[in-house]
């Protein structure tokens, strides 16, 4: 019986975590033990989702507001730092403008946001400006540059980091 419900899974694509632990699940319904088993493959495929929105967004380091201070950053009035951590700008399609000295905690900041971005389901790239000219000059040349602007378009956040180290 165990190999056949191993078999059904493959056939559904359904993972491993599905099945593995079914016979732990108490349960005084059928309904209730299935309920239970849907529960723990949903938030199975939203830890794997958020792991893959991670890695897809192509941090140098994961950084997030845990080891963060805002103390000596200015926020202008119109948003407040719990409108950041949460990400609200995101959904209101706004830019959020980093800007400052070097080692001021910019790039921890910028990806700190995009850390909690992906954890909210949301697609975040991060590039390294000059890698990110160099990414586009190089798909200019190759003539796929469209190609790389309609993925570009998909992301609910763009990270571009180190500006001041992009010549004009």
């Amino acid at each position: 019986m165990e190999s056949m419900i191993t078999l059904y899974c493959k056939k559904l694509k359904i993972g491993k975590v599905f099945y593995q632990d079914y016979k732990n699940i108490e349960a005084e319904t059928h309904e209730g033990f299935l309920l239970e088993l849907l529960k723990r493959e949903w938030e199975n495929r939203e830890i794997v989702r958020k792991k893959r929105l991670l890695k897809a967004a192509n941090f140098d380091v994961i950084k997030t507001f845990e080891n963060y201070s805002f103390q000596g950053i200015q926020i202008p009035p119109s948003i407040t730092i719990d409108e950041i951590k949460k990400t609200d700008f995101i959904s209101k399609k706004e830019n959020l403008i980093l800007y400052g000295p070097v080692g001021t905690g910019k790039s921890h900041l910028a990806t700190a946001i995009g850390v909690e971005a992906c954890s909210q389901g949301k697609k975040v790239r991060f590039f390294r400006t000059a890698a990110l000219v160099n990414i586009l000059t190089d798909a200019k040349a190759k003539g796929e540059l469209r190609k790389l602007m309609r993925q570009i378009e998909k992301c609910d956040l763009l990270i571009c980091d180190e500006w001041g180290y992009v010549p004009f």
